[in-house]
């Protein structure tokens, strides 16, 4: 039976759900008729915004108003009345499973390491050795259907969210977009993000080459981005952290011949806009699944380190005390990994 209303849930990170955009382009391709719902975070809503394959995002605010057994009674009520027939959870918490298992749905596709595998009736193999993309591509198999290429991530800004990119290159007067770098130092664990004073020597050594170079980044970013322009002094370092909307963001990094980044959220941006990526891992591995997918993408990493990796996720803190995983990392050599993706 072909279905005619699919729900995809994803409330975990922003990359995550990024991630999960393949899966959903891929389902979309297969059933082109059918409505795809997604259930996200608030923040993540945003980013989907304007995507063809999701007919409506349901916003999820399991952290704050929608939070405990209040919250996901309330959302399986929600989906209830929705009357899916199929449900696809890349998301593999036991509030997920919950709420899906209650939402009355007949056709529950998770993975075998989700928390409540019992409130699924299909169950998928989470295999670690591949790409996170790949992983939940694998959900859409008990679907019949076969990824042959690789698949992308897509985000769509709008027209108003590329007038807002025009405003801002023109109120800093950078005419050559061609020469564009974006820069992303920020990440939610202090572990994954590279020393603040090594990015402010490649915006430095950068600008000198004579790129403009812009700071990316939320409201969480904006001291990071304060240091990085008042320790370079250069008048081709650019601040955007927290100004822009996610949307925005994604915009000027898509106009960008080059985006660094840590293994972080604007990493699977600027897959999903196309950007060549240089991303730099310390606490966490590529091997993890979640490194760049882009064709030219590239990462940088202190190999051969018996404390690598360190968490999944990252810390607060290094466990060693040496941090040693993002020191040995030099500003030189990433900027002669982005003069080589600038050339392509």
């Amino acid at each position: 039976m072909i279905p005619k209303r699919i729900l995809v849930f994803q409330t975990a990170f922003l990359g995550d759900v990024i991630l999960t955009l393949p899966m959903i382009q891929v389902i979309h391709k297969k059933f082109p008729l059918a409505t795809i719902d997604v259930v996200t975070t608030p923040v993540a809503a945003e980013l989907l915004a304007n995507h063809p394959a999701i007919s409506t995002i349901i916003r999820y605010d399991k952290r704050k108003s929608q939070k405990g057994i209040v919250g996901i009674l309330s959302l399986s009520r929600q989906l209830r009345i929705q009357h899916y027939e199929l449900a696809v959870v890349p998301h593999r918490s036991f509030r997920t499973s919950v709420v899906v298992g209650l939402s009355g749905i007949k056709k529950r596709i998770g993975f075998s390491s989700a928390s409540g595998t019992m409130f699924y009736n299909h169950i998928v193999r989470y295999n670690t050795s591949l790409h996170e993309i790949e992983r939940n591509l694998s959900l859409v198999a008990p679907l019949g259907i076969s990824v042959e290429r690789k698949e992308l991530p897509q985000l769509y800004p709008s027209a108003a969210d590329r007038a807002a990119i025009d405003k801002f290159l023109f109120e800093r007067e950078i005419l050559n977009h061609n020469s564009m770098i974006a820069i992303a130092p920020g990440s939610v664990w202090r572990t994954k993000r590279w020393l603040i004073e090594r990015f402010s020597e490649l915006s430095v050594i950068l600008a000198q080459a004579g790129f403009e170079i812009v700071i990316v980044g939320g409201k969480e970013d904006i001291e990071l981005g304060k240091a990085i322009v008042e320790t370079a002094k250069h008048k081709n370092i650019h601040d955007a952290t927290g100004t822009l909307s996610l949307l925005q963001s994604a915009e000027l990094i898509r106009r960008c011949k080059t985006l660094v980044t840590n293994d972080s959220a604007p990493l699977h941006i600027g897959v999903a806009v196309r950007t060549p990526v240089v991303a730099i891992f310390g606490a966490t591995v590529p091997e993890f699944g979640f490194a760049p997918y882009g064709k030219h993408d590239v990462v940088i990493e202190s190999k051969n380190l018996s404390c690598r990796p360190c968490a999944i996720h990252g810390g607060n803190e290094c466990p060693i005390g040496t941090f040693v995983c993002m020191k040995n990392i030099e500003a030189g050599v990433v900027a002669e990994k982005v003069k080589s993706l600038v050339t392509l």
